[in-house]
């Protein structure tokens, strides 16, 4: 009996060996992507992706849009709920790791915390969805999409069947189609975690998207779904015929003068990860919202599409519309990939998981990005994304003078 025993444990043995040795890189990835988020690796995590996860990397087009400098202090205290907040305690609070201003085109502040520096490639995150709708709104500039309230299936056919099957570009663009799909980083089993594990242990993202459901009829809630923004991609690809890589620089990377490469984290099919997987430096965040702040336009060149952007910073139906409202879980509005806060007055934002923001208020004429390591985000329904706005708006007064930036 025990050199039966001993066998099976040698047989095991063996096979464990073997597994491991095949899959090494996946359970590698499988192991970083269980301690993502653990709070002594969380800040080195996001500044360093590509030791991570498999990426491809989007190379910068040589030049450069050079931002001068013009320092000026941020205010030393804003308000939250008619309380007085000490910035400097906000900052540290939510785990900032880089905290960049623009207003014009001279960076008025520009700080790094953490250990970390300002060539560090960070993660957005949920921002990077903001991009692709940068390059989707390119796409129907050029014809490759005609319809905007067609299904996704008349592009992407391989969703036939799925909870996708007849739902609108445009209500998924929205986060409106209805799809069930479970957000919360906190829940190991949560869908959103679950697709993480799947790329960490090899796994298609159209694979995944065609094995979800619709729970509500589109177009009638706002119910935030990532995966989503990873169909919005799929009708990309399908309609141009690019990789999303490639239509990506060719449309926009290479127009807008970075300085430092773009990295996408990729699925064990090289799929970049459209719904968050962009990595970039700070301040290249901050020539992307400086672009939507002058309306797509740099160096005299229309790089996005005026109406795409006015479009896509405009919601345009009850659910989706600043403010309380039952056809929501947020008192935030929508647009197609940016955020529209209450009290808008030409404001908007794209906004990642755990802090990551670009801030765009054009009455003010400035550009804030804020990148951050912030396990509180999610607490209290998001109350984190109204205090960062509020810190926001008192930091572009601040530099506006008498200049009304918000809404009453």
């Amino acid at each position: 009996m025990k050199k039966v025993l001993g066998k099976s444990c040698l047989i095991l043995l063996f096979i464990f060996s073997v597994a491991t040795i095949n899959y090494k890189t996946e359970l590698q990835q499988l192991y970083h992507t269980v301690r993502l988020f653990d709070r002594d690796v969380i800040v080195e995590n996001f500044s360093n992706m590509k030791r991570l996860a498999p990426t491809k990397t989007v190379a910068a087009s040589g030049m450069v849009d050079e931002l001068d400098h013009s320092p000026s202090p941020l205010p030393q205290h804003f308000t939250y709920n008619d309380k007085s907040v000490d910035m400097q305690n906000w900052i540290e609070r939510s785990s900032t790791t880089a905290l960049v201003v623009l207003k014009g085109d001279s960076i008025t502040f520009e700080e790094y915390y953490q250990d970390t520096n300002e060539f560090d490639l960070r993660i957005s995150w949920s921002v990077a969805k903001s991009f692709l709708s940068a390059i989707f709104g390119i796409a129907i500039e050029e014809g490759h999409i005609s319809d905007l309230n067609q299904p996704v299936t008349d592009y992407v056919p391989s969703l036939i069947g799925s909870g996708y099957d007849g739902v609108s570009i445009k209500n998924v663009l929205q986060m409106s189609s209805g799809i069930y799909f479970n957000e919360d980083y906190g829940d190991f089993f949560s869908d959103i975690n679950r697709m993480g594990r799947l790329m960490a242990l090899g796994g298609s993202f159209d694979e995944f998207a065609a094995s979800l459901t619709r729970s509500r009829e589109q177009g009638t809630y706002l119910s935030y779904v990532s995966m989503d923004t990873h169909v919005i991609g799929m009708v990309l690809r399908a309609a141009t015929g690019k990789p999303i890589e490639e239509y990506f620089h060719d449309k926009l990377w290479s127009k807008l003068h970075t300085e430092r490469e773009a990295i996408f984290i990729t699925d064990s099919t090289g799929e970049p990860m459209v719904l968050g997987g962009l990595n970039l430096i700070s301040r290249d965040y901050l020539r992307m919202g400086k672009l939507y702040r002058d309306h797509g336009q740099l160096d005299n060149q229309q790089i996005i599409p005026s109406q795409w952007i006015e479009q896509s910073i405009t919601p345009d139906a009850p659910h989706i519309m600043p403010g309380k409202r039952e056809n929501s879980n947020t008192h935030w509005g929508y647009g197609y990939q940016w955020w529209i806060p209450e009290n808008v007055n030409q404001e908007f934002l794209a906004i990642g998981i755990y802090g990551q923001y670009i801030y765009i208020n054009r009455l003010a004429d400035v550009v804030i990005v804020k990148n951050s390591a912030d396990l509180t985000f999610m607490d209290n329904s998001y109350e984190s994304m109204d205090y960062s706005l509020a810190a926001f708006r008192a930091i572009a007064h601040s530099l506006s003078g008498n200049v009304i930036v918000q809404a009453e």
